[in-house]
């Protein structure tokens, strides 16, 4: 589905979305784990975002867990699959349907395979010591979901009969006609909702969740969730909206760096450039006191809707990536990146991507072990923050420092796509450090000198 999040309209959104009755008490008093709000092992995780359908040719578990070795090489740990649920055949779009329309919370898709495919799934992700976090869909189900005919009160509705999701800006369609709209109203469709969370995490041992449209959902909702989701043990939570409370309130660990990935389609495409992003960044820290973004150049809706990186990105499409690998918060790739996806995955219909030679496999090795192995990149409190450095020429370069613990990271950045020359008092990051992508060693003194190619990236670490 196409999300175009607008801050100024989520935050319009909600507000209106919160205008429901006080929730009753739940019959089961549920238990907060007392432990750390980010699990432990997200601290330094990279996460990597697959689409089943459209990873191999089969679109299979089966055939998805035979790639397990190579994305452990690859250097990722969060693995985040798009929703595996049986979809809806009333009312769905294409030959397949989105798998955004849910037809049963507590299945799977048997395009996909069998639940024990999936548990053997889990298993061998566990067993290479990496984490699986499941696209979870709140806002709406599918159309022959049986909650529709049991309880046709746990749909929002209009003059007696279950409607779609509604625009907040027009009060019309979005055009999501495959999906029915839940009323958040409605305290057995939270509870119901709530059970079959702590199913997947309980019974089948998922580590987390990617909330899809959770702007559209109302903030007390997640008040419930939170302590019901970590009550078995300590979960991994993205948000795939950008909305202040829902962090810092610790409802979620991660939600969607929008703003930074728009503005960064912006700088490739010219529009805006180095001090915009210096706006954004000084503005963010103001915004947000907890948690951390999930900063990306591609996800399943920008490849699809928007286009890949390449159309969005040109040149740049690369300079980008190290950029969200480097900027306090946490890396995304999605299925392909490395291959690299050269064109829009379709949405309703089989379309496998091409593998060919995994080019760009390396690229995201690199920046996938450095950040596992430089603390000054790690995710949240356990990174460390950005210090810009001044070159003198900063409309076109976008330099700075990360350093914690003594770890330290130098990353600088041609955001144009023209050379630049910069010539800057370096006192500030003096000392020997590895050329990451040269591999090689440089000894930084009080000054230093660079010659830059259009959208030229380097990035030099103590580790």
């Amino acid at each position: 589905m196409i999300r175009l999040l607008a801050c100024l309209l989520i935050f319009a959104f909600i507000q209106c979305k919160l205008d429901t009755p006080p929730k009753k008490e739940q019959s089961e008093k549920i238990a907060v784990k007392d432990s750390d709000p980010l699990p432990e092992w997200a601290k330094d995780a990279t996460i990597y975002e697959v689409n089943i359908r459209q990873y191999s040719q089969d679109g299979t578990f089966i055939a998805f867990t035979e790639d397990l070795p190579r994305l452990k090489e690859l250097g990722v740990e969060i693995l985040w699959l798009m929703p595996i649920f049986p979809i809806s055949e009333e009312k769905r779009k294409g030959e397949l349907g989105s798998p955004y329309a849910v037809a049963d919370y507590k299945d799977v898709n048997p395009e996909f395979g069998t639940m024990d495919d999936f548990k053997n799934l889990v298993s061998e992700i566990h067993d290479l010591d990496m984490k699986i976090i499941l696209d979870w869909v709140p806002n709406h189900t599918g159309w022959d979901n049986p909650w529709i005919t049991k309880y046709p009160d746990w749909y929002t509705q209009v003059d007696g009969e279950i409607i779609d999701p509604i625009d907040y800006n027009t009060g019309e369609s979005w055009g999501w006609t495959d999906v029915a709209d839940l009323n958040y109203e409605n305290e057995e469709m939270r509870t119901a909702m709530i059970e079959a969370l702590r199913f997947w995490i309980e019974d089948i041992g998922i580590d987390g969740y990617r909330m899809d449209v959770a702007h559209g959902v109302p903030d007390d909702f997640w008040n419930e969730v939170a302590p019901a989701v970590n009550a078995y043990k300590n979960v991994f939570m993205l948000s795939e909206g950008e909305v202040p409370n829902q962090r810092n309130s610790g409802n979620f660990d991660m939600d969607y760096g929008w703003t930074l990935h728009h503005l960064l389609n912006e700088i490739a495409q010219g529009d805006k450039d180095v001090k915009d992003l210096d706006q954004y960044f000084k503005e963010d820290a103001k915004t947000f006191t907890a948690g951390f973004h999930m900063n990306f150049t591609s996800n399943h809706d920008e490849n699809t809707w928007a286009g890949t990186v390449f159309e969005r990105m040109g040149d740049a499409h690369m300079t980008m990536a190290v950029l969200t690998a480097s900027v306090e918060g946490m890396p995304l790739i999605y299925n392909g990146q490395e291959a690299p996806l050269r064109k829009r995955l379709e949405f309703f219909e089989k379309d496998p991507i091409d593998w060919g030679t995994y080019e760009y496999q390396d690229f995201y090795k690199t920046l996938n072990d450095l950040k596992r192995g430089n603390q000054a990149l790690w995710n949240g409190e356990y990174g460390g923050p950005m210090e810009r450095i001044i070159t003198g020429n900063d409309r076109n370069v976008f330099a700075f420092k990360r350093e914690i613990n003594g770890d330290s990271v130098v990353v600088i950045l041609n955001l144009s796509n023209a050379p630049q020359k910069i010539d800057f008092d370096s006192s500030q990051i003096t000392g020997d450090y590895n050329n990451v992508f040269k591999k090689s060693s440089i000894s930084i003194a009080d000054r230093l000198t660079l010659n830059l190619r259009p959208w030229d990236y380097m990035i030099f670490s103590n580790r």
